[in-house]
């Protein structure tokens, strides 16, 4: 439910702005903002809100949580209207458009705070109508900086209405406190996208569903284990082919002989090409093999775990939570990260740099490469190995929309070749290729992979680039 133009005009008359100074800008996420302001010794938090089905503009008494990261929209505000006075606000006549006056370093600037369901905006212009900036940036209405916005146009007495006028009244919101006190409540309790409840749901359904796969993805593992768990008879069986190799003759199929833990007739298969030592051997590479995977297996159930009980966690929290603002941001901007990468959680294995907005990943032995491997890179992330020495796998985390610049791919080049054993030969040839293109080794060493539409890249270390990557190095 949105506010109509009545229930505008009451929340405005109801708030002493004009005069007042703006202190201070908080975008919560990329359609709600709150204007801090000052004025006869009293901060009003004027919150506006461009939610579908929830557009509204009152003061809120609930705290405003800052944004995860710095936004376009408010970092322009900051700069512009930031200590400057409100000479003026007021609703165009009817049509949900609340035009603020701000007299800020020597000129006026204009902030309208549009609020139409289906295209809510706040935009700023200067005295002239020339656009400035937009929180919804929309190059075919013209609302992009640049453009032009003069709504007053419009609207007015003198403005022939385009549809038959509609009887709107003040909805009773609440049982005490003034309208804008209503309102907060109101739209903190059940005001549609925004709501607690809404809200609550929405989590429940991101993290349930999250921890349903991971659920089965467990129980898949828990069967393996089973499986890996009897490899013990692997190696019992090489031990009965050893205990009766006078049995066996050349071209036998089978061995059919006493179990001498059990005192029971067993039947073990052989290969009619294999001698009786080396169908043991085989066997015993067979159990060696089972038991580095059974390793595997639980390294993985054990992480599997610990990531279930963290979103069981994360739910919990964001359950728990009472401020619909702060709850809006972390289930929509993933304050509480799920990524073991930025999650407050267990370490990554191996180093961590962060290159601007890029992350590099380095294993600096099999038991690393193989645990980023296993959990921590995705398909279209690039991986880097030094060609002719063994050492590091180096992975570099994929940016959605973006290609892997070059300087990242030195960046990333001189890491695989410093954290390899072609350290001293100070140049070498890498292979670099998107971890979908890689396979393991059949029957190979831990985190041994055979890479597929691999491209060269040659490297040269430089100490510069290196010194500034430590810099990078995140504990």
């Amino acid at each position: 439910m949105s506010l109509n133009w009545k229930e505008i005009n009451l929340v405005l008359s109801e708030l002493d702005l004009e005069g007042g100074q703006i202190q201070k800008i908080t975008q919560s996420t990329f359609d709600v903002l709150a204007l801090h302001i000052h004025n006869h010794g009293k901060t009003t938090v004027l919150l506006a809100a461009l939610s579908p089905g929830a557009c509204r503009i009152h003061e809120t008494f609930r705290a405003v949580p800052r944004g995860g990261k710095p936004l376009r929209f408010a970092e322009f505000l900051k700069a512009r209207i930031v200590n400057g006075r409100i000479t003026k606000i007021e609703q165009l006549g009817e049509d949900r458009i609340v035009r603020m006056l701000v007299r800020s370093g020597g000129e006026e600037l204009r902030l309208y705070i549009r609020l139409w369901s289906n295209a809510a905006n706040v935009i700023v212009t200067d005295s002239g109508g020339a656009v400035l900036d937009a929180m919804r940036r929309s190059p075919k209405r013209g609302e992009v900086s640049g453009g032009f916005y003069r709504p007053e146009q419009d609207t007015g007495p003198d403005v022939q209405p385009k549809t038959p006028a509609r009887e709107y009244e003040v909805r009773d919101l609440g049982p005490e406190g003034s309208f804008n006190e209503q309102v907060d409540s109101y739209y903190a309790e059940q005001g549609g996208a925004l709501s607690l409840e809404a809200l609550k749901a929405e989590a429940r359904k991101i993290y349930s569903g999250r921890m349903g796969r991971l659920a089965a993805s467990l129980e898949a593992l828990s069967e393996k284990q089973a499986d890996f768990a009897a490899s013990g008879s692997l190696r019992h069986y090489g031990d009965i082919i050893m205990a009766n190799l006078a049995s066996i003759k050349a071209g036998d199929s089978w061995l059919e002989a006493d179990d001498f833990s059990t005192g029971e007739r067993v039947r073990i298969r052989l290969d009619p090409l294999k001698n009786g030592p080396v169908q043991a051997e085989v066997y015993y590479q067979k159990h060696k093999k089972a038991k580095r995977s059974l390793e595997d297996v639980e390294t993985e159930i054990r992480a599997g775990r610990e990531e279930l009980a963290r979103l069981e966690g994360i739910l919990e929290t964001l359950l728990a939570e009472t401020n619909p603002l702060r709850l809006y941001r972390l289930v929509r901007n993933k304050g509480l990260q799920t990524n073991r990468e930025n999650a407050s959680g267990p370490k990554l294995p191996g180093l961590s740099f962060r290159r601007g907005d890029w992350t590099i990943l380095v294993g600096r032995d099999a038991k690393e490469n193989d645990a980023l491997l296993r959990r921590h890179v995705k398909g279209n992330d690039l991986w880097l190995h030094a060609r002719d020495y063994p050492g590091s796998y180096v992975f570099i985390k994929q940016k959605q929309g973006k290609s892997y610049p070059l300087d990242l791919l030195l960046d990333a080049g001189n890491l695989a070749l410093f954290y390899s054993k072609g350290r001293n030969a100070k140049s070498g040839d890498l292979f670099y290729t998107p971890v979908k293109y890689l396979r393991r080794a059949k029957n190979g060493p831990k985190g041994l992979v055979i890479p597929t539409q691999e491209k060269n890249l040659h490297i040269t270390l430089e100490d510069s680039r290196l010194r500034e990557l430590e810099k990078c190095r995140v504990e």
